[in-house]
């Protein structure tokens, strides 16, 4: 067996909180040797993310790490930046779970993906661009020649993730730190970037170090597995040795955790809520003297929906299938065409100061919980924002007991609510981010992929809990997710899009059961596909 390329021992994080120091990394050891994929599981805030974070030198302001942590003979913690980045971005890169933080929003991606190749790769900018369009095509960019000049707000949650996987790869690296690389991604494309990624490794003789919740890639993709609960790691070995015979009561809990049960439809006679129809959003891409000729992408063409009270509908298809710009398009946050109706208000060209009044009854839930947190407010101040806009005379004691509450609802510690937003993991913050919707008590909750950063046990919980609310306030839900076992657990009636269309709308059951679109029955095999493998776990 060959020795380590990287050898951790004793790895410790500490946080300094206006609640005192948390460690959510208690002394762990891990080696990753060359070629290998080692996975890291475990819930969130359990430290996996951390502990790489912290290897990389990239934990936050108030972050302190101890121990050692060896790329080959060199000691990475302590290590001073400048020399750092000889290894970060060369010899070690890392997956971040969510993109569009770590993308410029100012800068076109082509020029992002060439910055590792121009600092740390010998590149020239002018040599870097051919390089560029190969990656992106590597991890599945439709028409590169055209995206590589497109800024991050102009591609889908996926497609972003895509890019920063360019980004990693680009400079074929020693060790490759994935997090949570294929959240954002539905069951057909996240099966393609895992097995370019397996692909790169075989080419490269490059190690990965994949950090995830999803048990059902950790069985087809890692060699070894080390499971991490609160800071620890509790059981470590060989993956299918540790898929068959767990010893530990926490990992086998990991494997049994799933969403289950069904959503019971709304009575026939339910009134509709939302409505759309024949809704078109187009977006103009290129124009101007450096861009090029003006072009407009139809992200949303022609599409009638209905939403009843108490109902979920949900809406799947791949990355860029116009899931999310629909979502927002019928809650007026992007402009569009067609009409749209909610309750007796007819909002087709409702503007601002039309919708403010709208607006509590009218709730998104983001993809990506980070960027639409704060960074400066804290939790607290996060979650009763919309109090202060919608009951200005509320008192502040009033406003702090709802925080408590929505806190609570979601699980969360309501101690935690004086903390700000970096100081939780991914699967926090969405948490946070179902309690400020859920607090204002909507009738219409847009869930954009709700569950996408977390892990399986919480994402029961998180289903369990919405579809507790529905039923308790008579909520309607309209549910964007690739996740096709959460879907099937929350929604009652589905939408399938692909390119901007509905190529098959009906009931759950239907169209879970007998699919008739050959795109719907690629969706569900690859579906049927993953939950085989953790049926078999």
């Amino acid at each position: 067996m060959a020795e380590p390329i990287l050898t951790v021992r004793g790895l410790t994080v500490d946080f300094q909180t206006n609640d005192g120091v948390v460690r959510a990394v208690k002394g762990i050891d891990l080696d990753v040797r060359p070629g290998e994929t080692v996975a890291i599981v475990g819930e969130s805030g359990s430290g996996k993310s951390q502990s790489m974070m912290a290897m990389m030198g990239l934990l936050a302001s108030n972050g302190r790490a101890s121990g050692s942590a060896r790329y080959r003979d060199q000691e990475l913690i302590g290590l001073s930046d400048r020399r750092l980045n000889r290894v970060r971005g060369a010899k070690i890169t890392m997956i971040f779970q969510e993109p569009m933080t770590s993308l410029d929003p100012l800068y076109r991606i082509g020029r992002q993906i060439a910055e590792p190749l121009v600092h740390h790769g010998g590149y020239s900018k002018a040599k870097a661009r051919p390089r560029v369009l190969e990656l992106l095509r590597l991890v599945g960019i439709p028409d590169p020649e055209r995206r590589i000049d497109a800024y991050p707000h102009e591609l889908s949650g996926g497609q972003r993730q895509r890019v920063m996987i360019a980004m990693a790869l680009a400079n074929d690296p020693d060790i490759l730190i994935a997090d949570e690389p294929t959240t954002a991604l539905d069951v057909t494309i996240q099966a393609q970037i895992l097995k370019l990624l397996a692909d790169l490794q075989t080419k490269l003789g490059m190690a990965i170090v994949f950090i995830t919740h999803d048990l059902g890639i950790v069985r087809r993709f890692a060699d070894r597995v080390y499971v991490m609960r609160s800071g620890e790691v509790v059981e470590q070995g060989q993956t299918e040795t540790l898929f068959t015979t767990p010893g530990h009561p926490y990992t086998k809990m990991l494997l049994a955790a799933e969403p289950t049960g069904r959503k019971a439809p709304p009575p026939a006679n339910a009134p509709v809520l939302l409505e759309g129809r024949d809704v078109e959003v187009s977006f103009k891409i290129g124009g101007g003297f450096l861009a090029g000729p003006t072009v407009y992408l139809r992200a949303v063409d022609h599409i009638s929906l209905a939403l009843r009270r108490g109902q979920t509908v949900g809406i799947v298809g791949e990355s860029g299938s116009g899931k999310s710009t629909l979502g927002r398009a019928l809650l007026r946050l992007l402009p569009s065409r067609g009409s749209i109706r909610f309750e007796t208000h007819d909002i087709s060209n409702a503007d601002r100061d039309d919708m403010r009044p709208l607006r509590r009854e009218l709730q998104l839930v983001f993809q990506d919980p980070f960027g639409s947190l704060s960074p400066r407010m804290t939790v607290g101040q996060v979650i009763t924002e919309g109090l202060l806009v919608h009951e200005p005379s509320l008192p502040a004691r009033e406003r702090d007991r709802r925080a408590v509450e929505a806190l609570r609802e979601v699980g969360l510690d309501p101690v935690m609510r004086n903390r700000y937003p970096h100081e939780f993991s991914g699967g926090q913050r969405q948490r946070i981010a179902i309690a400020r919707a859920m607090i204002l008590k909507p009738k219409v909750v847009v869930l954009d992929e709700p569950t996408s950063a977390l892990d399986r046990s919480v994402q029961k919980q998180i289903v369990d809990l919405l579809r507790t609310l529905q039923k308790a306030h008579d909520l309607s839900y309209i549910f964007i997710s690739h996740d096709l076992a959460v879907m099937r657990a929350m929604a009652d009636y589905i939408i399938v899009m692909q390119r901007g269309r509905i190529v098959e709308e009906g009931p759950t059951e239907e169209i879970f059961d007998a699919p008739k679109d050959l795109y719907t029955q690629t969706l569900m095999a690859a579906a049927i596909d993953q939950t085989r493998f953790r049926q078999t776990a």
